[in-house]
């Protein structure tokens, strides 16, 4: 794995990293998982496609999406 992986980069290649998901997943496993980089980046897949490709973000970005989330400004995209 380069050193700051870029966006798109195949989930597999990230290498020694630790998937998370959040305990509220489904079990038919539709979930986002995360992942902490050694180059301080966060790692976001969906677990559908393990293999398939992963987003990379800042901690500052991440963090931004979870304050937003915890606010409820994205509720609008999961309701009927």
């Amino acid at each position: 794995m380069r050193d700051h992986p870029y966006n798109g980069i195949a989930a597999a290649a990230l290498q020694g990293i630790v998937w998370e998901k959040s305990r509220h997943s489904n079990s038919q496993a539709a979930c986002v998982e995360f992942a902490k980089l050694p180059c301080g980046g966060v790692a976001v897949r969906n677990s559908r496609y393990p293999d398939g490709p992963a987003l990379i973000y800042t901690t500052a970005e991440v963090q931004a999406m979870l304050l937003g989330a915890k606010d409820g400004e994205f509720d609008h995209l999961v309701r009927d």
